[in-house]
């Protein structure tokens, strides 16, 4: 009888022994093991825990598997999703201009004046429904000889987001039609133009005739057509250059008497006339804002003002719609 009671103490001693190591062993079992890993485990608020499956690479180096994914996501080719175009409407309510809508539509203002093809944000008219495209870009009217590659180039855009964006099923493209050109923008000169904001007032005053048809200030019986704009001023007044620019001609004529004009890039000219003093000479380079003269009352002129004409490629244009 007491041998079997020793039994069974011994049994029951040698039971707790194996449960305590066991507990060991789960609790950390690289204290008796030293080439079993670690289990890294993570609390969260909720209580319990997260525990990392542990890879064991041919070279004995340890990855989690979050170290693979981030490995693997690292070598992973960056990705640019495809749009195909689409458009929704908006009519222009009252406070609403250019700037404000691009902002509200996530969009440059160059996509909404592109794409509604506005010469002048100036005019933009309550009531006006506007396209608002899906992605920003700009249209691009094709002409004879374009190639889709070529239009590509001169935009920096890639050709398959063309494609995309103007559902092409082949690289033939035909003159008249718009593209849309995914992320191209208006070049800077063009949009100075549309804005508005292309010249500087080149002397202070009130307009007092303005360009176009009007009657001759020295023949009341005859109208004529006044190729620019007539700004007042005291005579001695700065008068400053518009735009950047080079003097291709100074000199004095019977109808502008004393004049400067000057040659300015993307096919602009600009003449000054009635000056009382020119303080600039022919081939001389000046700045937008530097004085070229002071305001006069010389040639064909009923009193002290600024004559200023702005030319295009050779033809006068309305200056006001070009000055801040």
């Amino acid at each position: 009888m007491e041998s079997l009671q020793k039994n069974e103490t011994t049994g029951t001693n040698i039971f707790r022994l194996a449960a305590v190591l066991c507990l060991i062993l789960v609790i950390n079992p690289s204290q008796y093991f030293p080439g079993t890993p670690p289990i890294a485990e993570e609390h969260g608020i909720g209580g319990g825990y997260h525990s990392e499956d542990v890879i064991l690479e041919e070279d004995s180096e340890l990855m989690t598997q979050i170290a693979l994914e981030t490995a693997s996501i690292e070598t992973v080719e960056p990705f640019t999703k495809l749009n195909m175009l689409l458009y929704s409407s908006h009519t222009v309510k009252s406070g609403e201009n250019i700037s404000s809508l691009a902002i509200n539509f996530g969009l440059n203002q160059d996509t909404i004046i592109s794409s509604n093809k506005i010469t002048n944000t100036r005019l933009l008219q309550i009531g006006k429904v506007l396209k608002i495209p899906n992605q920003d870009g700009i249209l691009h009217t094709v002409k004879s000889g374009d190639t889709l590659s070529a239009i590509s180039e001169r935009y920096k855009a890639e050709s398959d987001a063309i494609r995309v964006a103007n559902e092409l099923f082949s690289d033939k493209i035909v003159p008249g039609t718009d593209l849309f050109i995914p992320g191209a923008k208006l070049d800077w000169t063009r949009l100075q133009e549309i804005n508005g904001d292309l010249f500087i007032w080149p002397v202070n005053g009130a307009i007092t005739s303005f360009y176009g048809w009007r009657r001759d200030p020295f023949s009341r019986n005859r109208r004529h057509f006044h190729s620019g704009i007539d700004i007042r001023g005291s005579t001695g007044t700065p008068v400053r250059a518009a735009m950047a620019g080079r003097i291709s001609a100074v000199g004095y004529d019977n109808i502008f008497g004393n004049y400067v004009i000057i040659n300015h890039h993307s096919g602009y000219r600009t003449l000054y006339g009635h000056l009382n003093v020119i303080r600039t000479r022919t081939g001389a380079y000046v700045s937008q804002g530097e004085r070229i003269g002071d305001v006069g009352n010389t040639g064909q002129s009923t009193g002290a003002h600024l004559h200023f004409t702005v030319y295009k490629n050779g033809a006068t244009v309305n200056p006001r719609a070009l000055m801040r």
